[in-house]
C-alpha cells in the first residue's frame, strides 16, 4: 500500500501490485489473489473440513463456483476476489458471508453488496458491505458506483438485503449469533448505521503506472531509489485526483466510507493472467 491517509473523509488506500524485471506484475498479482480463494469461495463450515485429504476437491469446487465460462472479461468476480482479498489482507477482515458460495450456477452473477465481512471491536461487530468497480477507466467506475451507493444504501433495500445476510449465515460460525441479532428487523437502522463501514474499491488503467513501465524499460540502469521516490510521487498525486473526483461526484449522508484505489497498468492483462489461472485450476480439479 504506497497510500494510507485516515486523516480525510472518506479514508483514502492506494495500492500497487509492484513492479519485476520491468514490468508490473500482473501475474504475480493473479497468483496471490487465488491463494484466497478458499476463503473467498467456500462456507465457513466448508473451510473447516480443509485438510491434506478434502484439500483438491475443495480447491475444485471453490474454483468451479467462480465461472465456467469463456466469455470473461466483462464479468464481475474477479474484482469481488480482489476486494475480498484486500478487505483481509490491508483491513484484517473476517467473511461473514460468501456472496460466490450461494450462487444457484457457476455463470450465474449474484446481487446485493459485493463483499460481507466484519471487523471485531471489542465485543461488538462492524459491518463491512462492500462495493467493487473492476473497471478500467475511473470516471466510469465513479459515476456507476455512486449509483450504487444511493441505490444500496436505500432503506428498504438495506432491509431486504439484511433479511438476506441473516439467512446465509453460517451458524457454525461463532459470530453468527451477534450478527444475527445486530441485522434483526426489530433493530432501529440507525442504530445498525452506526456500525457500517462501505469499502469502495475502484480500478482503472493507471497512467503513473504505466509511465513507470515505460521508464524502467528505457532505463534499466536507473537507480532503483531516485525512479521508486519518483514513481511513488506520481502514484498519490494520481489517486489524490481521484478521491477529489469521487468526493465530487455526491456521495450518500451518513454513511462511512473507504474509498480504496487500485491502479493497474492495464485491466485487459490482469484478467487474462486471472482467467487463465482459474481454467488452469478448474483443468486440474476435473
Amino acid at each position: 500500500m504506497i497510500v494510507d491517509d485516515t486523516s480525510i473523509t472518506p479514508t483514502l488506500s492506494g495500492i500497487c501490485a509492484g513492479f519485476e524485471s520491468g514490468e508490473w506484475r500482473a501475474q504475480q498479482f493473479a497468483r496471490r489473489l487465488f491463494k484466497d480463494i478458499i476463503d473467498f469461495a467456500l462456507s465457513h463450515s466448508e473451510r473447516q473440513e480443509f485438510d491434506s485429504e478434502t484439500g483438491m476437491e475443495m480447491i475444485g469446487r471453490a474454483v468451479r463456483k467462480i465461472y465456467t465460462s469463456e466469455k470473461y472479461t466483462s464479468r464481475g468476480e474477479f474484482g469481488e476476489l480482489l476486494l475480498h482479498v484486500v478487505l483481509r489482507e490491508v483491513f484484517r477482515t473476517q467473511v461473514a458471508v460468501s456472496k460466490i458460495y450461494f450462487k444457484d450456477a457457476s455463470n450465474d452473477t449474484v446481487k446485493g453488496f459485493d463483499a460481507v465481512h466484519i471487523v471485531e471491536q471489542g465485543d461488538a461487530l462492524e459491518l463491512w458491505l462492500g462495493e467493487v468497480k473492476f473497471y478500467n477507466e475511473l470516471t466510469r467506475a465513479i459515476r456507476d458506483v455512486r449509483q450504487e451507493l444511493h441505490d444500496h444504501l436505500d432503506a428498504d433495500y438495506l432491509r431486504h438485503e439484511f433479511m438476506a445476510i441473516e439467512g446465509k449465515v453460517d451458524k457454525t460460525w461463532k459470530h453468527a449469533p451477534t450478527l444475527q441479532r445486530m441485522l434483526h428487523e426489530d433493530v432501529s437502522l440507525d442504530e445498525i448505521f452506526d456500525n457500517i463501514t462501505i469499502p469502495v474499491l475502484l480500478t482503472y488503467d493507471s497512467r503513473a503506472v504505466d509511465d513507470r513501465v515505460t521508464q524502467l524499460r528505457s532505463n534499466p540502469n536507473e537507480s532503483p531509489s531516485v525512479t521508486a521516490q519518483q514513481y511513488r510521487a506520481a502514484f498519490e498525486a494520481e489517486v489524490r485526483k481521484g478521491w477529489d473526483k469521487f468526493v465530487a461526484s455526491g456521495l450518500p449522508p451518513r454513511v462511512r466510507i473507504r474509498l480504496i484505489l487500485v491502479p493497474l497498468h492495464f485491466k485487459a492483462a490482469l484478467i487474462k493472467a486471472l482467467h487463465e489461472r482459474l481454467m488452469s485450476w478448474q483443468q486440474a480439479t476435473a
